[in-house]
């Protein structure tokens, strides 16, 4: 009587990982159909972002050099400035030694107009080629913002179809999995996670495992039709499981 009750414990494990496998498998043959775009929507997103972090970081540069084009050109006005009163000094020097000094303040002036405007070059020459940057990195933004829209699109098309259907099974699937015990489920997510197709449970497919697909000897067959214990396959490690007789209609 015992042994009978564990057969049937063991039984509805196995119906109930194969139930979920199924529900599981609906579940991945809808995120098929959405394909890679919920990865291309992210990679143009971060994209995006990168590019909008770009644009700000040269623009910030651009500010700065327009800042020092700027500064620059109110140095070389006080530069003139100065030379002009002390050329107006030089008119009145009581002696050499002071005539010197001005022709000096006069001389450094003038070198001070001669850096500020090197650096104005300077500025300006950096501004042209960040210009040619700049607008690069604004087409390839305006293009990158055209791509979202267009793949944006295309997921929330295919979501809108498939977003009920997926909803109605992950609520299945929630269902299924508060019926298995947690070691049982354990096992079952790790073989999901490593599995190309998701498949974790597995019947009997031609003699072979319908996972891996590699042959399964006759009496291990018998063993796993008999529904009696739980058995993987010795290869993949999949859970290999005859599928529930369905009740046949009077």
């Amino acid at each position: 009587m015992a042994k009978k009750v564990i057969e049937s414990a063991i039984e509805e494990k196995l119906n109930a990982l194969y139930e979920l496998q199924q529900i599981d498998s609906e579940i991945d043959k809808i995120k098929t159909v959405r394909g890679e775009l919920p990865l291309e929507v992210q990679d143009l997103e971060d994209e995006i972002v990168g590019l909008e972090t770009r644009l700000a970081k040269l623009q910030e540069e651009n500010d700065e050099l327009e800042g020092i084009i700027s500064d620059r050109k109110n140095m070389i006005k006080d530069a003139k400035a100065a030379i002009k009163k002390y050329t107006d000094q030089q008119k009145n020097v009581r002696n050499n030694r002071e005539f010197d000094s001005i022709s000096k303040e006069i001389e450094f002036q003038g070198l001070e107009i001669e850096l500020s405007e090197k650096k104005i070059a300077e500025a300006k020459a950096k501004i042209e080629h960040k210009a040619e940057v700049l607008q690069a990195s604004k087409d390839r933004l305006a293009e990158r913002k055209k791509d979202l829209q267009i793949k944006k699109k295309e997921l929330d098309e295919i979501s809108s179809e498939t977003e009920k259907d997926e909803e109605k099974l992950v609520k299945q699937s929630d269902k299924a999995k508060a019926g298995i015990e947690e070691r049982l489920l354990f096992a079952y997510q790790r073989l999901r996670n490593n599995s190309r197709n998701g498949l974790a449970v597995v019947s009997i497919q031609r003699d072979s495992c319908g996972g891996c697909f590699n042959k399964i000897p006759p009496q291990r067959q018998l063993d796993i039709q008999a529904r009696k214990k739980i058995i993987v396959c010795e290869h993949c490690g999949r859970i290999l499981v005859e599928p529930p007789k369905v009740a046949e209609k009077a």
